[in-house]
């Protein structure tokens, strides 16, 4: 009537729709309501442009992607005369009006749309009532990883896409292209990671309490970059287990210099472990950098207790040579090892060390009784270095025991035909 048309325009609570929203018969239907409601499910078709992949947590088991994210749909309640057949672009402020699919990202930790300088969201509408919807979104996913060959992995993760209201019977998600619905741009990259492959696929999730609904894979492989971690880890590692055979080579009486160099490299190989280690969620299982790591430590402890048992033998070999020669007892009197600990230096055991007169505490060794007719005493001291300056090779392998001659051969030989498995096994 005439009064109530009256009555509607003095009504200050009334917002005049805008001429789009006229065009488009909005103000006519309840958006409420998905498109064909209470008929056959309404197709949705996606399609994803990856922007980039930011970056890829270990520690918190998680990737985060932005992407440009599509959705196609026909809602005939938006369809609207076109002379031209021309369709017509809005930004975010229509999207509150309207029904748009509800997709979200399963597993997602954190996501956001872009909004600089204003929402990154499009809304395209055509005559015959498709429509488009686009979005700019930075999401982060979980990603089920597997560190048991960590660094040498590679590492499967997917970003997954599901509606959150409409099961299979109100809503079907698919891709809009098969599988060149993804795509990717071509400069991405990542610092560890090298991106092998970049591909969709669907499927079905299932929750007792609403039923089955459509769902959506991005799926990526990633191989990690070797290079960073065998110059962080393995090639350290290397280097201080062959130091530690450099102990093998040096005298056995030498105390000082081979129980610091073993102490050292065990010290360098902890340090080394832990480092890896921080930077690594604590799993529960063994990685293969670990089993690398352990095994080069062992390799380094056994260096250690080589010298341990060379020590020990050589001390009972000593004791007995001076009881047969009945050196062992006398009160100014003391073998090698007591010498050696008392000094600091090396003294043959052909010698009495007499503590009244005290000689010159690194004085060099003598040649034995066997191979020389002039003794100590009588030799002049320039003599006796030039005569140990040509002959040093032969006197170093005399005063080695013969367990450091085996373990110059046995070690080098175990750990090359280890790193060939190793590597073997992983690569």
């Amino acid at each position: 009537s005439k009064r109530e048309i009256k009555m509607r325009k003095l009504d200050s609570t009334k917002v005049r729709p805008l001429k789009s929203e006229q065009l488009l018969h909005i103000e006519d239907h309840d958006f409420a309501l998905r498109p064909g409601f209470g008929g056959s499910p309404i197709p949705v078709g996606i399609d994803v442009q990856v922007e980039s992949i930011d970056s890829i947590s270990e520690v918190d088991m998680d990737f985060t992607m932005t992407l440009y994210l599509r959705h196609y749909w026909k809602d005939e309640r938006l369809s609207f005369r076109s002379n031209k057949n021309k369709s017509m672009t809005f930004d975010g402020r229509l999207i509150k009006k309207i029904w748009v699919p509800d997709v979200f990202f399963v597993h997602s930790k954190r996501s956001f749309i872009h909004d600089t300088t204003v929402e990154n969201i499009m809304l395209r509408v055509y005559p015959d009532g498709n429509v488009l919807f686009s979005l700019r979104i930075t999401v982060s996913a979980m990603c089920f990883m597997d560190f048991s060959r960590f660094p040498l992995d590679t590492q499967n993760c997917s970003l997954e896409l599901e509606s959150y209201a409409y099961n299979e019977d109100d809503l079907m998600l698919y891709w809009k292209h098969g599988n060149k619905s993804l795509s990717t741009d071509e400069h991405i990259s990542l610092s560890q990671f090298f991106i092998e492959e970049f591909s969709a696929s669907s499927g079905l999730a299932f929750y007792s309490s609403t039923g089955w609904y459509n769902r959506l894979f991005i799926n990526f492989a990633l191989r990690r970059h070797i290079f960073f971690f065998v110059l962080q880890s393995y090639f350290p590692a290397m280097l201080m287990v062959m130091l530690s055979w450099v102990s093998f080579w040096i005298d056995r009486r030498a105390v000082p210099a081979r129980v610091s160099l073993g102490i050292t490299t065990v010290l360098t190989m902890s340090t080394i472990m832990t480092g890896v280690s921080a930077s690594m969620p604590q799993v529960s299982y063994i990685k293969a950098v670990d089993v690398y790591l352990w095994i080069s430590f062992l390799f380094v402890f056994l260096s250690v207790i080589e010298y341990a048992a060379v020590n020990y033998l050589t001390t009972i070999e000593e004791r007995k040579q001076l009881k047969k020669r009945g050196k062992a007892s006398g009160m100014y009197s003391m073998d090698a090892v007591q010498a050696m600990a008392f000094d600091g230096c090396f003294h043959d055991t052909d010698v009495d060390m007499d503590l009244t007169p005290f000689p010159d505490p690194c004085e060099e060794n003598e040649t034995r009784a066997s191979q020389t007719n002039i003794s100590n005493a009588d030799t002049p001291r320039f003599k006796r270095k030039r005569s140990l300056k040509g002959n040093v090779g032969r006197i170093i392998l005399q005063n080695n025991h013969v367990i450091d001659t085996y373990s110059r051969i046995i070690f080098p030989s175990v750990y090359i035909v280890f790193n060939f498995f190793y590597w073997g096994l992983y690569i």
